[in-house]
């Protein structure tokens, strides 16, 4: 069986937050799914890494997407504004977690996540697409909003102040439906509007980070 769940402003597992903190707020992860949490070192990249045991899981692992067929295992991607994305194959059991900021928008890094499961066997079906920054928020340079929105035309959008902006999750739903991926389920969240969320936008330095998280059991 698999499992998801989106964590909240009340845990800090950014890698700014304090070590005993962040182990406190991993240690209640792990309590609450049952499971190892594996975090990212997440570089705004399109690298995805495999998880392939449960004594794997302490390795640190500098990459923007994660997989793994492993039961017991949580793979956490984390977001302060950037679209935590996470997959899921029904069938097989093997999952994603993938951290989709603007550079990993652009980047491909979901359809590599995509291409990485189905390299190993796996066929994802489902994607949950986590609380982020919304389309009318996150304003952005026309420059670099021509640079996504080539890549990306559905991440183009216009902020509520009509400056140029970035719609990411816009840009993330376009991208897993052109890898035939139509079941998509969404925490409909702006991350700098709900303070209920971590937002770099909102909060700066101060922001912490939430995570989302997927899990299997045997």
């Amino acid at each position: 069986m698999i499992e998801v769940a989106f964590t909240d402003v009340s845990l800090s597992l950014g890698d700014a937050a304090d070590d005993a903190v962040r182990a406190d707020a991993l240690a209640q992860v792990a309590r609450e799914t049952g499971a190892a949490p594996v975090l990212m070192h997440q570089v705004h990249g399109a690298d995805v890494e495999s998880v392939e045991s449960v004594e794997s899981v302490g390795r640190a692992r500098s990459c923007d997407a994660l997989v793994s067929s492993q039961p017991e295992v949580a793979l956490l991607a984390r977001a302060a504004d950037c679209v935590p994305v996470l997959l899921a194959d029904p069938v097989t059991g093997w999952i994603a977690a993938v951290h989709s900021g603007r550079p990993g928008l652009a980047g491909g890094v979901v359809p590599a996540a995509v291409a990485a499961l189905r390299e190993r066997g796996g066929d994802p079906t489902v994607a949950w697409i986590g609380p982020h920054v919304c389309g009318s928020c996150y304003e952005v340079p026309a420059d670099l909003q021509g640079q996504v929105a080539a890549v990306v035309p559905e991440a183009r959008s216009t902020t509520s102040w009509g400056t140029p902006g970035l719609d990411l999750g816009a840009g993330v739903r376009a991208q897993l439906a052109a890898a035939g991926i139509d079941d998509v389920r969404t925490v409909d969240a702006c991350t700098r509007e709900d303070a209920s969320w971590p937002s770099y936008r909102r909060d700066g330095d101060a922001a912490t980070r939430f995570a989302g998280v997927i899990w299997s059991h045997r």
